[in-house]
């Protein structure tokens, strides 16, 4: 990395304001959950609505004053994508492999950041957009061209890995690291919270990541209906209806963990 590229990460690590909004992008990723989790078990009874972050942010734009918090959903997200670019250049790590694939990861959660953050700007300039589409929208493309199964399959795995890793950081813990956990009731409850939102979300994730391969394999581009459709698709299971509530509340938990980290990362 050049010189110039960490001085620039360096000088934004160490900006206040920067900190406080990045926190508030926790606290705004931890709105969207919880609203995401709520609309789930809403799914149950028959409700229409999406399960992802747009219809998390319809939902925002539907209230008095919605549209201000949008605006504060995407000022917060687009400063913790500038967080973590930041952490890109800054990780310390001497195993040079161990340092790119922290690189990758970090890169990642950043473009994840940004991409809900462009979303929530375009319902806050009045426009509306369907995670649902964008994701069959993509699938299709990919088919339409040679080698497009192929890069779909691999995005699907991708994403279905992605999904396995929270699941593992939640069963293991390994999320402690990023926060100051704090003594006694509190900090069992955030361990609690952090436990039952990182397996949900890999759940969700890893159901998203199996209908780009289905789509994949099938040439539907219908199938890969991003998290909405995946958090659908739970229904049909086995004791589906059960799954999916537990998996919702999950969600909202994972919810309540990004709100406890607002407060309590290490930034």
């Amino acid at each position: 990395m050049t010189n110039s590229a960490k001085t620039a990460a360096r000088t934004a690590k160490n900006s206040r304001a920067l900190e406080i909004l990045a926190r508030a992008g926790y606290a705004v990723l931890g709105l969207l959950h919880i609203l995401i989790g709520a609309i789930a078990i809403g799914l149950v009874g028959g409700s229409g609505d999406s399960a992802d972050q747009s219809g998390a942010l319809q939902e925002l734009s539907s209230k008095p004053g919605g549209i201000v918090v949008i605006w504060i959903v995407a000022i917060g997200l687009f400063a913790l994508t500038v967080w973590q670019v930041a952490q890109v250049f800054l990780l310390d790590e001497s195993d040079p492999k161990k340092k790119w694939g922290r690189r990758v990861s970090e890169l990642g959660k950043a473009i994840a950041y940004g991409a809900v953050g462009a979303t929530a700007l375009t319902f806050a300039l009045g426009g509306s957009s369907s995670s649902s589409d964008s994701s069959q929208s993509l699938s299709a493309r990919l088919l339409a061209n040679p080698g497009g199964v192929v890069v779909l399959v691999i995005v699907g795995l991708v994403v279905a890995g992605i999904g396995v890793a929270f699941v593992v950081q939640g069963v293991l813990k390994k999320f402690e690291k990023h926060l100051v956990i704090p003594a006694g009731t509190t900090g069992k409850v955030v361990r609690g919270l952090g436990i039952a939102g990182y397996v949900a979300k890999g759940i969700a994730l890893f159901v998203v990541g199996v209908l780009f391969v289905v789509a994949a394999v099938t040439a539907d581009p219908e199938k890969a209906s991003g998290l909405d459709g995946a958090l659908k698709s739970l229904i049909d299971l086995p004791f589906g209806k059960v799954i999916l509530v537990l998996v919702g509340i999950g969600l909202i938990a994972y919810g309540l963990f990004c709100a406890a980290r607002a407060r309590w990362a290490k930034l």
